[in-house]
């Protein structure tokens, strides 16, 4: 191999499967990723990397499949220490007897950053190497993901009533601009506007908002229409649906990112879809607290995009993005009564590249191409559970834990080597959580 052909990779990844996620379905059996620096240089054959590729460190992963990080789309991660302490409720009772008191009396910065380093943990081990985050004290968050190495945006929130991050409305925007510009060059850190919902938010803000979005090129990332009665009690009020209110309000576009959409007319669709607004679809939450079904399968149809999140462990209860593949793989099944409905492929770019257009990153990450950061994640497929083997992308979303994820890298550094952290004191993430448990624990007892 001569120089003057050979690429020089720092780390080249030799998998039985390469799934590259664009093209549609694309299986690539016994092929390489290189990668040098943060991104990928090159995606060949095996055969083909022994004759063109010199890289520093070669893994072979020869059971594996090769994927893109999984993106996780919405999220509230400090919310894991309050994972299992509400449940079995309805989202109201949920929200405002318990959720929303423990909230005003226990959070803040040091609550947000042990919250995040939990979630930022399971994140990694499930495959995820991005997600987007709706929480008071977004700085802490990035504290959490830089450590870790792991991608974020973070959508900061903004509500019309106070809490302990802000006390109104023009607060709440003012920190969401500055976090902005803090971070306004890192290569890891993103930021979106977080209204919270339609019913939390007036118009002015979301004016603000809209405009403000536009000037500074960022997602506006918000609950809507998440439970029948958020709809009928807008209809109640104005005769206005939520999408229609903000349809109205200028805010519906391709920047706006709708989590949830269980409760849809054919004209929101319409709307949603001519708009070029994106929606974040969280079946196990939406399924644990009663709060209605997205139609993936109509919502795609009609040319909408549609990504894939957990939302936060107090409603799910868990990051896993394998397992939400799979719930999303057959909910939509059920919901349209058509076994086509959602195939593996489809909820695998749902987890992967719906994700990064939903927010905005589909340049950078969210398939396995040249030139893209190397956000990957190898799952480890010589198990019990998925053997034999027909169709690796089957035996992912259908069959596959989350336990078989092996490896992981974000932006070209290792965070997971065989099934084991790289950087975390996980040790002491589990410390922090459980001094945090016990102070829950006796507001709650």
């Amino acid at each position: 191999m001569s120089e003057a052909t050979s690429i020089q990779a720092d780390l080249l990844v030799s998998a039985k499967w390469v799934i590259p996620v664009q093209p549609q379905g694309a299986v690539l059996e016994d092929h390489c990723v290189a990668v040098k620096g943060n991104k990928i240089v090159a995606i060949c054959s095996q055969i083909d990397a022994e004759k063109t590729i010199n890289a520093t460190e070669t893994l072979y992963l020869p059971s594996h499949a090769l994927i893109p990080g999984l993106i996780n789309a919405h999220g509230h991660s400090a919310m894991a220490l309050m994972r299992g302490i509400a449940d079995d409720v309805p989202l109201t009772e949920w929200l405002e007897e318990s959720i929303w008191p423990l909230e005003t009396k226990f959070v803040s910065e040091s609550f947000v950053l042990a919250g995040a380093n939990l979630a930022v943990a399971e994140m990694i081990r499930s495959g995820t190497t991005c997600f987007a985050d709706m929480y008071f004290y977004p700085d802490q968050v990035a504290k959490a993901a830089l450590a870790a190495n792991i991608r974020v945006q973070l959508a900061s929130p903004v509500l019309d009533f106070p809490t302990a991050w802000a006390q109104d409305a023009d607060e709440y925007i003012s920190k969401a601009t500055k976090l902005h510009d803090d971070y306004r060059h890192s290569e890891l850190i993103h930021t979106a506007f977080g209204p919270h919902a339609p019913y939390t938010v007036s118009d002015a803000p979301l004016k603000k908002l809209s405009t403000l979005a536009e000037e500074m090129d960022l997602p506006i990332h918000m609950h809507v229409h998440e439970t029948a009665k958020e709809v009928s009690d807008a209809l109640a009020a104005d005769g206005r649906t939520p999408i229609e209110r903000l349809k109205q309000l200028g805010l519906l576009s391709p920047r706006l990112v709708c989590v949830h959409a269980t409760e849809l007319c054919n004209e929101d669709i319409a709307s949603l879809a001519e708009a070029g607004s994106h929606i974040v679809h969280c079946p196990e939450s939406n399924l644990k607290l009663a709060s209605g079904f997205c139609e993936v399968a109509k919502l795609s149809k009609a040319g909408i995009n549609v990504a894939l999140g957990t939302d936060g462990c107090a409603s799910n209860n868990d990051l896993d993005m394998i397992s939400e593949m799979r719930t999303a793989a057959l909910l939509a099944k059920g919901v349209a009564e058509d076994a086509s409905a959602l195939p593996a492929h489809q909820a695998l770019e749902m987890a992967t590249i719906n994700g990064a257009r939903a927010l905005g990153l589909d340049a950078m990450i969210g398939t396995l191409e040249v030139g893209k950061y190397a956000d990957m994640t190898a799952i480890d497929l010589d198990a019990l559970n998925s053997t034999p083997n027909y169709n690796p992308i089957s035996q992912i979303v259908y069959a596959t834990q989350s336990s078989q994820v092996s490896h992981v890298w974000c932006s070209g550094q290792q965070l997971l080597k065989d099934g084991e952290f790289t950087g975390l004191d996980i040790q002491a993430i589990k410390s922090a959580s459980a001094e945090w448990q016990a102070k829950l624990s006796a507001a709650t007892d």
